[in-house]
């Protein structure tokens, strides 16, 4: 006999599916009258609900917490039968039947895996990273994900910081753009089944942690902050961001998960922010650690200054009821936190249907499909940079015998990147398996592993973070590994960081190829034979030596599921490489931060200067111009800038001005590239970068073919944070810049009156 189910929350669920016929605020003002205090702070507690990495069942000691309404949301839980199991939890045995939101970090794809996002920015391509959002999406939602923890929208100017890898590289404005378009993707208008929440983070200036050192704190004026570190964050916002994640670090002094100005006054009062706020791993628990008071001091201050939804502190859930009896928070304090969970929850369509995300026959057909998979790799393609190509090395032919060395030659679980937490790397191919299946049988690869990522074994076990290279014997390794250098007519060696040497908890003092890898590169140059560099990272890397004696460099990143295959498809020339760095490449450590947008110095020298000059500001051993400036990237194909030339030498503070550059494609081959535009505000009422990135087209030419590229020059694009912090454009004259990266430009002079 079937057991009759008489919860009143299955009853309640049914009218919750009607009213959400109702206007959002009528229907959470409806299900909030209903709702008892404790259950309004469950709402507000969001937890782990099982292991995405090591597989492990479904936590079910989660439960209880949430049948009795004390569980907002769940996160790091995968597959639809084991989320079903929770939301059947949560809609029939809670008392109201809310339905849960379920998270997971989708940074730059699901089991179709994109290219980590700092490779993603290198394309410059907004239609391809909004794609890269919405498959990630869709094939999140497939299988009951419907929030994701992306995007990542810091700026960072110092590559020791190992969550580089996460962002879109050091420019507010490229990052602004890649901003809007993955929110775009990921949420679209909320009404398909594979359109999900997004949660932009950190918020906020995570991204400016001193010495790179992950989790450390971050000083800086507000000048800065407006002008340089928040307009990605705005842009997230301005485009509809559903969710907000609080950052790790303080901001002037107070945690910025409990810090009001933050969160309530700029976040919300003057970006007009809708959404919730949610907090970082913890970050409640971490507070007294700063020395900003206890776990229960620490609780009420986070939910007073405008956070709303508690990650695994348990901070609100166990001490918000002691906190409103006390008066440290009040009802209303808790009711507006809970009201902005609820309103994410129906956004979603979550109480018009708890089981919109729970559709098992979209698994089977939405999740590493082969249109996934071709669009991962097309989009790979468009990320690697092509540093240097010594007579036109690259591509190679396919012909004679290529040897592939180094030790990420015949990984695949490496090559999805850190955060790829969803990934299915058993189904991925190996560079070694996609370059034999791209040689087809017209020339012969030889293939050794060269040599360990690195000669301390215990460190590349903590950099692997459970990704497994084998280790060997270095100088068996290495000796394999020249015998078939000497048989070679080519060598293309797979070097560099493994997956886990860059992202979260992987900052790193030395940014150059590690120790036993470098050894090797230099005895195979040392053969004679050209030498191919496939340069795998997840950050700005520091190759002098490289570029100095290595004929081509290829930065290729981590690529997402399907790089072993787009890599191939770029190193024998069946696409030409596009990618722009995002990130200025550093000649040495000592160096940074480094960026292209710095203020410049009283004292100043000749940015590419070799001669060091006493009282001036320099170095006394590293010249101060990068080893490669943002905005650079070669082609299989040249590109020729003709003079810049402007509708108008001046411009009134609401006209507008066309600047045009004719761009031709000098070369053989047919390719794109990248034209960007920069500012420079020549004198201003405060110190003004000395470029500044205001546009950028990717533009694609045949080989021979010329095109005029114009971009408008609109009194925004001029505009920037005064002392005052207003909004303001000064009248002056300006310097417009445009060019194939940041350093090569074509200028003209503008004046605003």
């Amino acid at each position: 006999m079937k057991k009759v189910i008489t919860s009143v929350a299955v009853l309640l669920w049914g009218v919750a599916a009607m009213a959400q016929k109702l206007p959002m605020k009528e229907y959470v003002d409806g299900l909030m009258q209903k709702m008892t205090l404790e259950e309004k702070i469950g709402q507000l507690n969001l937890m782990v609900a099982g292991s995405i990495v090591t597989g492990d069942a479904l936590n079910t000691s989660i439960g209880g917490d949430i049948a009795n309404g004390k569980m907002g949301g769940v996160f790091n839980i995968k597959g639809v039968d084991r989320i079903r199991a929770l939301q059947d939890i949560a809609v029939k045995k809670s008392r109201l039947g809310i339905p849960l939101i379920v998270g997971m970090d989708v940074i730059h794809g699901y089991e179709t895996v994109f290219p980590i996002p700092l490779a993603l920015s290198c394309s410059w391509d907004m239609a391809a990273i909004e794609q890269s959002a919405q498959i990630a999406a869709k094939e999140c939602s497939a299988d009951g994900i419907n929030w994701t923890f992306s995007p990542m929208v810091d700026i960072a100017l110092d590559s020791r910081w190992g969550r580089v890898s996460e962002g879109g590289g050091e420019d507010p404005f490229l990052g602004s753009r890649i901003a809007e378009a993955m929110v775009r993707g990921y949420q679209g208008d909320y009404s398909k089944p594979y359109n999900i929440m997004a949660c932009m983070k950190h918020f906020a200036l995570y991204g400016a942690v001193e010495a790179g050192r992950d989790y450390n704190t971050v000083d800086m004026s507000h000048i800065r902050m407006y002008n340089q570190y928040f307009p990605p964050y705005k842009a997230a916002v301005d485009a509809g961001v559903g969710s907000v994640m609080s950052s790790f670090n303080l901001v002037d002094g107070e945690h910025a998960t409990a810090n009001h100005w933050l969160l309530t006054d700029v976040l919300r009062n003057q970006w007009n922010f809708d959404g919730f706020v949610v907090t970082d791993y913890g970050s409640i628990g971490e507070m007294s650690v700063h020395g900003l008071g206890d776990f229960y001091e620490s609780t009420a201050k986070a939910l007073k200054a405008g956070t709303d939804m508690d990650m695994c502190s348990k901070g609100f859930i166990t001490l918000l009821g002691k906190a409103v009896e006390e008066g440290k928070v009040s009802v209303a304090d808790i009711d507006l936190a809970c009201r902005r969970v609820l309103e994410a929850k129906y956004k979603l369509g979550l109480f018009a249907d708890p089981y919109k995300y729970l559709d098992s026959k979209r698994a089977k057909k939405d999740i590493y499909t082969a249109e996934n998979r071709k669009a991962a790799r097309d989009i790979a393609a468009k990320t690697f940079v092509l540093l240097k190509n010594n007579d036109n090395l690259l591509p190679l032919q396919k012909r004679g015998k290529i040897a592939l060395i180094g030790p990420l030659a015949n990984t695949r679980i490496n090559m999805a990147g850190t955060w790829s937490v969803a990934q299915t790397p058993d189904r991925y191919s190996t560079l070694k398996e996609s370059m034999e299946r791209a040689l087809d049988g017209k020339a012969t690869l030889l293939y050794a592993q060269g040599s360990n990522i690195c000669a301390d074994e215990a460190l590349q076990v903590a950099a692997e973070f459970g990704k497994t290279i084998p280790r060997g014997d270095d100088k068996v390794m290495k000796a394999e590994a020249l015998r078939i250098a000497n048989e070679a007519d080519v060598i293309v060696c797979a070097m560099g960081e493994c997956a886990d040497m860059s992202g979260e908890s992987s900052s790193r003092v030395d940014l150059s190829l590690p120790d036993v890898q470098m050894a090797l590169l230099q005895e195979l140059v040392a053969t004679g034979k050209p030498v191919v560099l496939l340069n795998f990272s997840g950050r700005a890397t520091v190759m002098n030596w490289e570029v100095e004696h290595v004929p081509a460099i290829l930065n290729v990143w981590y690529g997402g599921s399907e790089a072993a295959d787009a890599i191939a498809d770029v190193v024998f020339g069946d696409k030409t490489p596009s990618g722009k760095l995002t990130v200025t490449m550093p000649r040495s450590v000592g160096q940074l931060p480094l960026y292209y947008n710095h203020l410049n110095t009283g004292r100043p020298v000749q940015e590419d200067a070799d001669t060091y000059y006493k009282y001036r500001s320099n170095y006394l051993d590293v010249r101060n111009d990068p080893l490669f400036p943002f905005g650079y990237g070669l082609s299989y194909t040249t590109f020729e800038y003709g003079d810049l030339q402007l509708s108008n030498a001046s411009m009134s503070a609401d006209g507008s001005v066309k600047a045009s550059v004719t761009v031709t494609n000098t070369g053989s081959r047919d390719g794109v590239e990248i034209v960007q535009l920069y500012i420079h505000d020549i004198v201003a009422s405060i110190s003004r970068p000395v470029k500044e990135l205001k546009g950028f087209e990717r533009v694609a030419l045949k080989a021979g073919e010329s095109r005029k590229v114009e971009f408008q020059i609109t009194p925004d694009l001029l505009k920037f944070y005064n002392k005052n912090l207003d909004y303001v454009l000064e009248p002056g004259e300006f310097d417009i810049m445009v060019g194939g990266n940041s350093k090569q430009v074509k200028t003209a002079k503008l004046l605003v009156e």
